[in-house]
């Protein structure tokens, strides 16, 4: 009798804990980030992992590692899986509408990820940071070190790097820092030894470091022979290590006569945070990916709940068949002078962790 006692509790006791994870699951979430070679990447996933499963969410974080065909196959199997919603950050934001398509028809809501998604009416919501204003920032952080290394020196001779052409984010970024950079040209304040400039000539596929190191190299041997370079706008840290790199390898930063230029960056990577306290790397601009994960859970509680998603923007962001409803959080341009109450204050990072 005792043994039959024991049994029906135990059952019991299995039966309230199903029911208790049933009732804390809200829901099946597929997350599609495009790659671990960026520590930002590595860090957004296990942001949003932990949130969503604190919120309690079932979670799926695939990385596709720059891998278009394997992003498609990894967002496919999210959907043959079941999950209710899909986060998406896409390699190429213009690959993805048969899979948002197959996800529409199963009734699984999409939203977009810090890249836009193109070309397709069935993203609903876009959870990102105000682009253009981080184009913005790294402008005018390159023209104040311009100022503070080079105050002798006009015009000031400026090489630009654009992000990769297939992440829409990445012409946000070019247009916010001409709109800054384009009228000092014309004033004469800046000059482009090379010639280069629009995103079909400065674009850097894949936001690969390499590639930004060669067109350093090239930049370099075929315009600067009898110049100097004062700055280069580059729009990501990975990016500007690379540039950095070369400058590096003709004497640049060596000494007096030849100072670093100013270089400019993004995402706050380890590595640059370290150049910066070097002097090498002037600036960075802080996206705070706990936040963006903060807002993506939000919309994703709101979409599953029936309710409209918190949103601050319905205007900018037009993928070519609709404009998709956004919130765009605010960037924090970082240089020397406040990199300890931005990145450590905030808890980003340790002090450990970069010294």
């Amino acid at each position: 009798m005792k043994t039959i006692t024991r049994a029906l509790a135990t059952s019991a006791l299995a039966a309230l804990v199903a029911g208790t994870a049933a009732a804390d699951d809200k829901g099946y979430v597929g997350i599609a980030m495009p790659t671990k070679s960026s520590a930002r990447w590595i860090s957004d996933g296990q942001s949003m992992v932990e949130q969503f499963e604190a919120a309690g969410y079932t979670t799926d974080l695939q990385y596709a590692e720059d891998d278009i065909p394997n992003q498609l196959a990894q967002i496919e199997n999210m959907i043959t899986k079941g999950v209710d919603v899909l986060v998406i950050a896409a390699i190429d934001g213009t690959t993805l509408s048969n899979a948002l398509a197959n996800a529409a028809a199963s009734d699984i809501q999409v939203v977009a990820y810090d890249r836009l998604i193109r070309d397709s009416g069935d993203v609903d919501y876009y959870a990102t940071f105000d682009n253009f204003q981080v184009g913005v920032q790294q402008a005018t952080t390159l023209v104040e070190g311009l100022k503070e290394r080079f105050p002798d020196t006009k015009p000031w001779n400026v090489e630009l790097f654009g992000g990769s052409p297939d992440d829409n984010n990445a012409y946000f970024f070019y247009d916010g820092a001409m709109s800054v950079i384009q009228p000092l040209i014309d004033a004469g304040d800046i000059a482009i030894p090379s010639g280069q400039s629009g995103m079909d000539t400065v674009g850097t596929l894949r936001w690969d470091g390499s590639l930004a190191q060669a067109r350093m190299d090239n930049l370099l041997s075929a315009s600067y022979t009898d110049e100097r370079v004062h700055g280069v706008l580059s729009p990501y840290d990975g990016l500007s290590i690379g540039i950095i790199s070369s400058l590096s390898g003709v004497g640049y930063g060596s000494g007096d006569d030849m100072p670093m230029p100013i270089v400019t960056g993004q995402d706050a990577e380890i590595p640059s945070i370290k150049a910066i306290l070097r002097g090498d790397q002037y600036s960075t601009i802080f996206k705070d990916t706990r936040e963006l994960a903060r807002v993506t859970v939000g919309m994703v509680d709101a979409l599953l709940e029936g309710t409209e998603p918190e949103i601050n923007d319905t205007e900018t962001y037009d993928n070519g068949v609709k404009t998709v409803p956004s919130y765009l959080l605010s960037p924090v341009a970082v240089t020397e002078a406040n990199w300890e109450e931005v990145i450590l204050g905030s808890g980003y990072y340790t002090e450990d962790q970069v010294k």
